[in-house]
């Protein structure tokens, strides 16, 4: 098997034997797969990995309720806990050392929109969305069952409907 230092860095955040405990860790893999294997030169060897992909995808969609579209970005270090009703448009940025809780949605408000941009560290607690092109900072913690439609700054802490920062970062001392 192919070294992967992303899904090493995965791996590293889950307990021993994840495959057994945490069935989030299933779907990260397949997402690490796909990756790899778009990685590869055009052929048929890459096709037919690309066919198998799309089956494991559905398959672990389907098992786990966990959709993570080969054509996002996400870094490495992802965590989800608690699995279920976790989706993620295939357009959005997702930084290293993100954490997902059960019923995320990181997605667009509009057909074919933009889609967030998640920088490293940040916490989404169970059932938080993020929609449309915001952005949000580095070390931020949005809230369970939170609706972002606006940038969150750096190591803030939004909740509600829609989000409000109620806590600012350490770094960011300029907003309200």
């Amino acid at each position: 098997m192919t070294s992967d230092p992303d899904f090493e860095s995965d791996l590293a955040r889950y307990p021993p034997r994840p495959f057994l405990k945490e069935q989030s860790i299933w779907a990260i893999s397949v997402y690490r797969f796909g990756r790899r294997v778009l990685k590869r030169k055009p052929g048929l060897l890459r096709n037919l990995q690309l066919k198998f992909y799309w089956l494991l995808f559905r398959l672990v969609e389907t098992a786990t309720g966990i959709s993570l579209p080969l054509e996002a970005q996400i870094g490495p270090g992802l965590r989800i806990h608690h699995f279920g009703n976790i989706f993620i448009n295939s357009n959005a940025i997702i930084g290293r050392n993100c954490t997902l809780r059960q019923g995320v949605t990181i997605g667009n408000r509009v057909d074919d929109g933009p889609s967030p941009v998640v920088e490293d560290d940040v916490e989404f607690g169970a059932y938080a969305q993020a929609f449309g092109g915001i952005h949000i900072a580095k070390g931020a913690k949005i809230g369970a069952l939170s609706v972002v439609l606006c940038d969150i700054p750096a190591g803030a802490t939004a909740v509600g409907i829609p989000a409000k920062v109620i806590k600012k970062g350490l770094h960011d001392r300029s907003l309200a």
